[in-house]
């Protein structure tokens, strides 16, 4: 993987569990992921305040491929960062 630098952010949703699916999805397409987010609300079960979100980061040469096999997953307009990188 990466050094974190060379990572942008292709998708931030809400929860462990949703994130976890779309990174199994990009990793099966050969996409490195890493999943960034607030350990408190892992460790805790909190959903607020930005706690349940969780960043999709992969490298930024992957990111239009990771952005297009998200979108067919059909996650929701909402989940999407507007495909900016960050």
């Amino acid at each position: 993987m990466s050094q974190e630098s060379d990572l942008v952010r292709v998708w931030t949703c809400q929860g462990w569990d949703l994130a976890q699916i779309f990174k199994s999805k990009l990793e099966a397409a050969g996409i490195p992921v890493l999943l960034k987010y607030e350990s408190a609300g892992l460790v805790f079960g909190l959903t607020v305040d930005g706690l349940g979100q969780v960043d999709i980061l992969v490298p930024a040469a992957d990111a239009a491929d990771a952005r297009q096999l998200l979108r067919e997953e059909g996650g929701d307009d909402a989940d999407r960062d507007g495909g900016e990188d960050d």
